[in-house]
């Protein structure tokens, strides 16, 4: 069952210091077709940013940019689809029980736009498994949720026998709007145990973790 509908999660906590911090209170599940409607509460009306419903790296340039009219409306059709068709093409960050967060993820090969990228070209022949955007929910944003959603991708490509998982983090200087941030920040990254293995360009960085078998972070 979707964890908005677990009401035990929604319990005050008797005073502030016996309440844990955000990061013990985040849970993590992959998206199935039974939490769309998380994801629909997550994202709004405006599919997240601007009509996009998470297909910027999924469809060709012209599909997305048509699929952004009305709302989105088009765009969020197919990334409805996708995850009917069981794909799991992300994961869903709840903080007490409600949508708080999300994260794309899957086999690079499965992302086109990365392909036409002229900056975030493969480094090197290794299959990957790539992180490609985020969104989190403007009152939970600076709360660890991204980095939640880091970890339990480690966890959750481990499980499909991935062996890296790659990422494309802006790394900022000073502040900017939170959309800019999309795919994520270089220290989030470096939170979650994920080092830089080439610098695109002075505000993107590519950066990897290895995935061992046994489990945990590699050792530095």
């Amino acid at each position: 069952m979707p964890e908005r509908r677990t009401r035990r999660s929604r319990r005050p906590f008797p005073d502030a210091r016996s309440r844990p911090t955000v990061a013990a209170r985040i849970t993590v599940h992959p998206l199935t077709p039974d939490r769309w409607p998380d994801l629909e509460a997550l994202f709004g009306p405006k599919g997240a940013y601007g009509g996009c419903w998470c297909m910027f790296f999924r469809r060709p340039r012209s599909e997305w940019s048509a699929g952004c009219a009305d709302l989105g409306a088009g765009n969020k059709r197919a990334f409805k689809k996708i995850t009917k068709a069981g794909e799991e093409p992300g994961l869903l960050a709840y903080v007490d029980g409600e949508p708080a967060g999300w994260c794309a993820l899957a086999p690079r090969e499965v992302y086109g736009g990365l392909a036409r990228s002229r900056t975030l070209q493969p480094i090197d022949d290794q299959p990957v498994w790539s992180v490609t955007c985020f969104y989190v929910a403007r009152p939970h944003r600076k709360q660890g949720v991204t980095v939640a959603l880091l970890e339990a991708a480690a966890k959750f490509v481990r499980k499909k026998k991935g062996k890296i998982l790659e990422g494309y983090p802006s790394d900022p200087k000073a502040r900017w709007p939170d959309a800019y941030a999309y795919q994520g920040t270089v220290s989030a990254f470096e939170r979650a145990g994920f080092v830089e293995v080439k610098r695109v360009s002075k505000g993107r960085a590519i950066m990897r973790r290895a995935l061992p078998p046994g489990g945990g972070r590699p050792r530095s």
